[in-house]
């Protein structure tokens, strides 16, 4: 009888989970992915947009990581209520925290808090059907509404708001939005940009698909696209990355595209920052005070946006904040605030003296903060696994107390009465599909916590088997 094979706890079900446990399994160890959600994929099923169904095609891909011999999935488990990281320490070699990123950034200006200012984080998880935003209100009576932001977030809230719902009714997104959008009275979506064009982080994909939405103008002023002498030095330099180049030249022909006379309309603003969000008497949002920025050359090299003193009010009655995502902290688990990730050299987390503790990493935004596309986290992933490599041939891995197998999944199953296995997810993502079918949609989404458990423990013997067989330590 040889040796059992290691076994890794990965906290988090995203895409840096998913690439995190088939790099484990790999390795040779026997993974279980832990979820707080009862849904695997993370931000692929809660923050892709809608109307992007072939990035959501990777899910394919993860599960096929899902059906390999030593995988099991454990979801609506949440770290911190349900069990802890020292609980975790004791029956697990390596514990990997790929949460990625919950929180969003601050402005940190008067009125950000007003009724009708909301994180767009919050607005993409609306709209995607995430069960614990399923119950949100939005100011969609608003005929303006302000986006404060430059990235692609920025663009897919835009979008959403001015996307023609009989388009939306064809993708996956959440019936109770979709009825919303259909009733909403925004006409126009101001997306703002604390620095210039030049600057702007967004996608030129992202930004080229604004251009053909099917009811909506964008519009760009032409004095907007003609650069600052530091961007444009920067810019002609070659510096600039291709997808700058290129999103220049899509700004520029919007600039001087003619406008069609849609109903709808996007209007890219850049060298503003918002100040203050103001309100009406009843307190809710009435508008947002900007201030016009010129772009200057620092000491360092870096080209930053310098307020000049010259403001203006532009009224909305809606406001959606989109200005970056960060890290939430765990419980227990040391936490570099300023950064806004869990404190890790390499994905090693490290202690308060600076050294690794031993069996503890970290992958995927909450580990470098929010930065890359999806496939990012693969070679992520690939990197913190390098380190637990290292480390199990130095003998430098957490040593458990109660690494078996079944134990774990019976000591899950006491602690959550409504755990969702994987065979629960399959017979999720059926029935969703199933309901979708009729429609002509991908999918209708379950966006209720209970009603997701009761199709999941509906699960048919067979997904039951499937599931206890993953439960059986390898001999």
């Amino acid at each position: 009888m040889r040796k059992d094979p290691p076994r890794a706890a990965v906290i988090g079900a995203g895409p840096s989970g998913f690439y995190t446990a088939e790099q484990l399994l790999g390795s040779g160890f026997e993974v279980d992915l832990i979820d707080a959600l009862p849904t695997p994929y993370g931000l692929v099923r809660a923050g892709v947009a809608p109307d992007h169904q072939k990035i959501k095609g990777v899910t394919r891909v993860y599960a096929r990581i899902a059906g390999r011999p030593g995988f099991r999935f454990f979801g609506g488990v949440e770290l911190g209520r349900h069990l802890t990281r020292d609980e975790l320490l004791e029956r697990f070699h390596a514990v990997v925290y790929a949460v990625g990123a919950a929180d969003d950034n601050r402005l940190g200006v008067p009125g950000e808090d007003r009724p009708g200012s909301h994180p767009a984080t919050e607005f993409v998880a609306w709209y995607n059907g995430h069960p614990d935003f399923a119950d949100r209100g939005f100011g969609l009576s608003a005929k303006r509404a302000v986006v404060i932001g430059n990235g692609n977030v920025a663009l897919d809230a835009a979008r959403m708001l001015v996307a023609d719902p009989a388009e939306l009714a064809r993708t996956d997104i959440a019936d109770h939005a979709l009825r919303a959008l259909e009733r909403a009275a925004v006409r126009e979506v101001v997306v703002l940009g604390r620095r210039g064009p030049a600057q702007a982080s967004f996608t030129d994909p992202e930004l080229r698909e604004l251009g053909e939405l099917p009811r909506a103008d964008v519009v760009v002023d032409p004095a907007a696209v003609q650069l600052d002498p530091h961007s444009a030095a920067w810019l002609e330099s070659g510096a600039a990355d291709a997808g700058t180049r290129r999103n220049m030249e899509i700004l520029r022909e919007y600039a001087w595209r003619p406008l069609a006379g849609k109903t709808h309309r996007v209007v890219l603003t850049f060298s503003c920052s918002p100040v203050e969000i103001l309100g009406g008497q009843d307190g809710s949002v009435s508008g947002v005070r900007v201030v016009r920025n010129r772009i200057e050359l620092g000491a360092d090299g870096r080209l930053y946006a310098v307020p000049t003193g010259q403001e203006e009010v532009i009224e909305c009655g809606l406001v959606l904040r989109s200005i970056g995502y960060r890290g939430r902290p765990l419980p227990g688990v040391p936490f570099d605030e300023r950064r806004g990730v869990i404190r890790n050299a390499g994905g090693r987390v490290l202690g308060d003296d600076g050294a690794p503790l031993p069996g503890e990493y970290a992958a995927g935004w909450i580990k470098r903060g929010p930065s890359g596309v999806i496939g990012t986290n693969k070679k992520d992933a690939a990197d913190t696994v390098a380190r637990i490599a290292e480390d199990a041939e130095a003998g430098a891995l957490n040593e458990p107390a109660r690494p078996d197998a079944g134990e774990i999944a019976a000591w899950l199953a006491g602690r959550v009465p409504d755990l969702v296995r994987w065979g629960g997810w399959e017979a999720i993502d059926r029935h969703e599909v199933g309901r979708g079918e009729p429609l002509g949609r991908p999918r209708v989404k379950i966006v209720r916590r209970p009603e997701m458990v009761g199709v999941a423990l509906g699960t048919s013997s067979q997904t039951r088997a499937r599931d206890a067989n993953c439960d059986v330590t390898r001999q």
